[in-house]
């Protein structure tokens, strides 16, 4: 009978799945990603929102990115952020696969709901396009 040192067991299991999760990284997200992440279209939106009217343009926002990501395979990520010092001070970061995907996008449904309901809510709206430099977040979060 072989006597196994558990702890030693163990070492070596960690070892193992840590070599085969850096071997998933570098398959999922190697070259191909980067050649993906080139085509991207990744945009800032600065919104200006009527102070009075925040809950309402809250809510109207989050059943617009919800159904985005539930149902357009082309919208990739969502952050929208509020100024601690005014919360009526918006910032969206949208990721979109390519600019077909975005396309796509503002002509889908609740997309134009979501203009529809908000036109009086946002007093002001500046597009930005940026070019995403890199990119981290830690997985589950």
């Amino acid at each position: 009978m072989k006597i196994i040192n558990f702890e030693t067991h163990m070492e070596k299991i960690q070892k193992v799945k840590g070599l085969l999760l850096c071997l998933f990284f570098f398959l999922s997200f190697g070259n191909g990603a980067y050649a993906q992440e080139k085509n991207q279209m990744v945009r800032l939106a600065i919104i200006k929102v009527d102070p009075l009217q925040i809950e309402a343009y809250h809510a109207a926002l989050k059943e617009q990115m919800n159904a985005a990501i539930l149902k357009e395979p082309g919208v990739l990520t969502y952050y929208a952020v509020a100024d601690k010092s005014d919360p009526s001070k918006i910032t969206i970061l949208e990721i979109y696969a390519d600019t077909a995907a975005y396309q796509s996008h503002i002509t889908t449904a609740h997309f134009q709901k979501y203009k529809e309901t908000v036109k009086n809510m946002v007093t002001s709206l500046e597009l930005v396009d940026v070019d995403l430099i890199s990119s981290l977040n830690k997985s589950g979060n």
